[in-house]
């Protein structure tokens, strides 16, 4: 009777949404002929809208189901997924699948829609690649699809609950190629547009999909309070930041005419049906708990199949603000103006939030000093100088990415490079020596091995994963880090990175990644899956310091400008000496790099002393030998110099 139930709820969500989309398209005005662009025919239309709409919703069950096996499904400290998971994760493998073929079948319809030709001339070989070529979003399904194909291998390998985590983060991953270079990349604001909905699409997709889960665990008898429990808390965040995040988008893309437009009237009844989601479910699940689990999650799927519908027709009508005022430039690649040079009074005072690292930023130092009261409240101390270097490296990551500083840094070299040196250098090393590992680890509490697997099991997991153990090799470390700098602006990848938000993004979060495990391995507090000796750690130090000295000559010395496509594109008329100002960087490049690699030299040094100190402590000695203090005080006379 329960297994009818939820065939039924899922039949009537799926005819829902397609007619929902079916009735958008037919209701929309054309498009195309706003656009100024050929009609590839109202049938391309319809089967472009409801591919997405079955891409959209096989990726919410794969990530979400993922997420519910990897995290809301107790499992063993030991890390085998319990039978309750294994189960949920197999229409993971189905969905998947399901994604690999939607997502191919995208590939063609948004090529023969980005060319205004019908789709049949998308499945001609010969015309294909000519169809591809130009546009961006069908390469950014082909990324989704090999994502996705990646992501049907690992769910038929899975055992542990760190693959299952894994196909999450790719599912999320996969998703947000065809929306970020989609209408949230047009025009004034969007930059705050993509980046609200980056947090939009994966927050209602895990929720989506961790319902599915849940209405297949209950119907195999899943009664467990834990995963209730766990669920109502997964679902509470992920509404709550759908909302949220969805709210700011529709906000800046209704433009002039806010949500009185066509346009925004789509968005409030998407938002209007989350928010009513939310409220029923969440209530729900709180007074009836497990005796009506499928009733409830049948209506609530449904209702989200609707909203799911409404954004795979809202993907094909363009947003007010693309007609509301003249594109420029500027707008085009920045999602802003910089008419004015870089005054300090500009460099302090223009804020302009990044959605993703001030929110990270926010939540990392929120945990953190949950972490640290955890402690003292209960009698154990923590350092307070590492409490003060972990808020001093996010807040300079934040005014990295939204302050002043970061809002003039695309229009000059010179302040690029200082955010660079900052994002890569000073901030991750402030955060590698806070400890973050350690606090969790001693704030998070112990499960046994028979019991459920909660969050310090699942830091411990990550800590000794096959892939933190491979990027935090010093063999691997290292040179990413260095050569990173080479790469990005000796090849032409720094201009083609510039010209759009989403790679800027990316070019940001590598930077502070290839710091961290960088300084992670050299200095770090948190014990690295690969430890060194002190000596080692002090020659990968010093080995550094050329390698940014030879970068910065080669930037003083260098006749041509680095991206001086990307700079010709944006037109400022303040920026009237760009090779100076690249100059000008090579030098903030050279000082800036040098600078945090004597610091964390010193900050070697001292852990060094002090783990002798402790060795000679436990050896029942006072003092280190003679020769070793001389080594050290040579050291440091080098240091000094």
């Amino acid at each position: 009777m329960r297994s009818r139930s939820a065939r039924r709820w899922g039949v009537a969500a799926g005819g829902a949404a397609v007619a929902l989309v079916v009735m958008i398209v037919a209701l929309t005005p054309d498009v195309h002929r706003l656009l100024g662009d050929s009609e590839p025919g109202w049938w391309t239309d319809v089967g472009a809208s409801v591919f997405r709409l079955l891409a959209d919703v096989a990726a919410a069950v794969t990530a979400g189901g993922a997420l519910f096996a990897a995290f809301v499904v107790p499992g063993p400290a030991s890390g085998i997924v319990s039978p309750a998971a294994y189960a949920a994760l197999r229409p993971v493998r189905y969905a998947a699948a399901t994604w690999v073929v939607a997502a191919a079948a995208m590939v063609f319809f948004s090529a023969a829609q980005a060319s205004g030709r019908p789709v049949t001339d998308a499945f001609d070989p010969a015309l294909l690649p000519d169809l591809v070529g130009p546009a961006e979003e069908p390469k950014a399904w082909l990324v989704t699809l090999v994502l996705a194909a990646i992501a049907v291998v690992t769910a038929r390998i899975l055992v542990t609950w760190r693959p299952a985590a894994l196909i999450a983060l790719l599912g999320v991953a996969a998703l947000l190629p065809p929306v970020v270079v989609g209408h949230a990349e047009v025009g004034a604001w969007h930059d705050v547009v993509t980046n609200s909905i980056v947090w939009h699409v994966a927050a209602a997709s895990l929720w989506t999909g961790s319902v599915v889960a849940l209405v297949l665990w209950a119907r195999r008898g899943g009664r467990d309070e834990l995963v209730l429990r766990r669920q109502r808390r997964l679902v509470l965040v992920c509404a709550v930041v759908t909302v949220l995040s969805g709210g700011i988008s529709g906000y800046v893309l209704t433009g002039p005419d806010g949500f009185a437009s066509g346009y925004g009237i789509l968005v409030l009844a998407k938002l209007a049906v989350a928010a009513v989601v939310l409220t029923v479910a969440y209530w729900a699940r709180r007074r009836w708990g497990a005796t009506s689990v499928v009733r409830i999650a049948g209506i609530e799927l449904t209702l989200l199949a609707v909203t799911m519908a409404l954004a795979a027709g809202l993907a094909r009508v363009p947003p007010p603000t693309f007609f509301s005022r003249p594109p420029s430039a500027q707008n085009t690649i920045l999602g802003y103006e910089l008419p004015t040079p870089p005054e300090l009074s500009r460099l302090l005072l223009d804020w302009r939030p990044d959605l993703i690292f001030a929110v990270i930023a926010v939540l990392a130092v929120a945990a953190y000093l949950a972490g640290v009261w955890r402690l003292r409240h209960r009698g154990d101390t923590w350092p307070a100088g590492r409490v003060l270097t972990w808020t001093s490296g996010w807040l300079l990551v934040l005014a990295s990415t939204s302050s002043g500083l970061a809002v003039h840094a695309p229009g000059s070299f010179s302040l690029h490079m200082i955010v660079h040196m900052l994002l890569n250098m000073l901030a991750p090393a402030l955060l590698a020596i806070s400890g973050p590992v350690t606090l969790a680890l001693r704030a998070l509490p112990a499960t046994g091995r028979d019991a459920p697997a909660g969050a310090r099991a699942w830091v411990v997991a990550v800590l000794h994963a096959p892939v933190t153990r491979f990027f935090a090799h010093p063999l691997v470390a290292f040179p990413v880090f260095i050569g990173s700098y080479y790469l990005l602006y000796f090849t032409g990848l720094f201009p083609a990175v510039m010209q759009y938000h989403w790679a800027h993004q990316l070019m940001n979060i590598h930077f502070v990644v290839t710091g961290y495990l960088y300084y992670w391995v050299v200095v770090g507090i948190d014990p690295a899956p690969r430890p060194l000796p002190h000596a080692a750690k002090l020659g990968m130090l010093l080995a550094a310091s050329p390698f940014h000295m030879y970068f910065a000559v080669l930037v003083l010395n260098r006749d041509s400008l680095i991206g001086e496509r990307f700079y010709r594109y944006l037109d400022l008329t303040w920026q009237t000496d760009a090779l100076g100002d690249q100059r000008l960087g090579g030098g903030i490049a050279w000082g800036g790099g040098e600078l945090p690699l004597l610091v964390t030299v010193v900050v070697l040094l001292v852990q060094w002393s002090r783990h002798d100190d402790r060795l000679a402590r436990r050896r029942g000695r006072t003092a280190l030998d003679d020769d070793h203090d001389a080594l050290l005080d040579a050291l440091a006379r080098r240091v000094a110099r």
